[in-house]
């Protein structure tokens, strides 16, 4: 099936090397970018947790600290509590 695409330039310029350093025509390498694109949607909607792993890795650092306050906290003894 034939379609006319608009494609920002760069974006074409970019593909048409890509796909002429590859050997294969544009054509080819449009239908492989399409194809992929759909797998990995399809795969993204069984599991659609998976598009958010990682997403909150920044915050390891600040997640450790904030248990080990928690955890200093919890071993001090409150006078209040033992009345």
């Amino acid at each position: 099936m034939k379609a006319t695409l608009e494609i920002p330039d760069t974006v074409f310029r970019r593909a048409k090397s890509v796909a002429a350093q590859r050997g294969i025509p544009l054509r080819e390498f449009v239908t492989e970018a399409v194809k992929d694109k759909l797998a990995s949607n399809a795969k993204a909607s069984q599991k659609p947790w998976v598009k958010h792993m990682g997403k909150l890795k920044h915050l390891r650092k600040e997640t450790a600290r904030i248990n080990r306050l928690i955890e200093e906290d919890s071993e001090k003894i409150d006078p209040e509590m033992w009345r």
